[in-house]
């Protein structure tokens, strides 16, 4: 496969826990956990899928969502959300967003290889 995803995470344990089930699956992973700085990281490493976490230091994926789909660069790449919090506002916000898909945390092993394959397509 040897696809790129990105994870833009502030908490340890999931950046360690899912770079390594992604690695084992076959993705090269990248990660950043700063919100501060994040839309210029994802600009400069292009990845094929964007997993961006909700609540970070610095600035909301929301805002970073926002700023991406409004450039040419970043317009395109798929965007799998993740949050602590499922509630239908912040899923709506992150539909209109532009957010690909919404995940909810905790999630299993299984529902994120399986939503970033669909997302990354063939």
């Amino acid at each position: 496969m040897n696809k790129h995803v990105l994870l833009v995470e502030d908490e340890p344990n999931i950046i360690e826990a899912v770079s390594f089930l992604l690695s084992r699956d076959g993705w090269s992973v990248s990660t950043h956990s700063n919100g501060h700085d994040a839309a210029d990281v994802i600009r400069a490493k292009q990845p094929d899928v964007l997993v961006l976490d909700v609540m970070l230091p610095g600035r909301s994926g929301f805002d970073i969502l926002e700023d991406i789909r409004s450039e040419g660069a970043c317009k395109d790449v798929p965007v799998l959300m993740l949050t602590a919090r499922g509630q239908t506002k912040d899923r709506e916000r992150a539909e209109r967003l532009g957010a690909t898909r919404f995940m909810t945390k905790p999630f299993s092993n299984a529902e994120i290889i399986e939503t970033l394959h669909e997302l990354s397509g063939p």
